[in-house]
């Protein structure tokens, strides 16, 4: 179950001058060089207010200079965690390319502006299914599920606008280091960080593996 990875690796020198241009760059090899399934996968990981962890799957919808950004149910675990605990960490598993990227920042909700434009370009059932589910609750059945959508199916039809439910948005992470694994030979691989300066700047350091 043990892999040989890559020889060539990632230098301090090849690296653009600010986390968000890097990512894009290996975001864009990811996804059209690589070809991978959903590249902006991303597990999102979170804590409560006593430290208790947790960790799902999401998918990236946006990235700029002010963050990453993604949408939930403001009532589901993560966002509660974020609601006690804004620190989060985001892992990019590009496990095809032995890479990762693994971005520590603060979690801060989306306007309400935002985050209706983002909501009116998603499928019709994709805004139909943010109203059907109370994500992270209990439910007695799948059955309940698919009453509750069909309920919502016969009240907005197909080409009927549906309102953006006021429990759902977006979080945008503002990064506070972002770091860049590649896999190398012998497990010596390469991690370069992202550390964020008071004054605006980014330090590179080189970690060990």
């Amino acid at each position: 179950m043990r892999k040989q990875y890559r020889a060539e690796g990632v230098s301090e020198a090849e690296l653009a001058a600010t986390p968000v241009e890097q990512f894009a760059r290996w975001f864009k090899q990811a996804a059209t060089e690589a070809h991978l399934f959903e590249p902006n996968a991303m597990v999102v990981s979170t804590a409560d207010a006593e430290g208790r962890p947790s960790s799902r799957t999401v998918l990236l919808k946006q990235f700029d200079e002010q963050g990453f950004v993604f949408y939930t149910n403001y009532d589901s675990r993560k966002a509660r965690d974020l609601a006690e605990n804004p620190y989060v960490s985001l892992l990019f598993p590009w496990h095809p390319m032995a890479r990762q990227v693994i971005v520590s920042g603060v979690a801060r909700r989306t306007g309400r502006d935002e985050t209706a434009a983002y909501f009116r370009t998603r499928p019709h059932g994709s805004q139909l299914g943010a109203w059907a589910s109370e994500q992270s609750s209990v439910i007695g059945t799948r059955a309940d599920l698919e009453a509750s959508y069909a309920e919502l199916a016969a009240r907005y039809p197909e080409g009927e606008q549906v309102p953006v439910p006021p429990h759902w948005g977006g979080f945008r992470v503002a990064p506070r280091t972002v770091e860049f694994w590649q896999g190398r030979e012998n497990r010596l691989h390469d991690r370069l960080r992202y550390v964020a300066e008071a004054d605006g700047s980014w330090r590179v350091e080189r970690l060990s593996p």
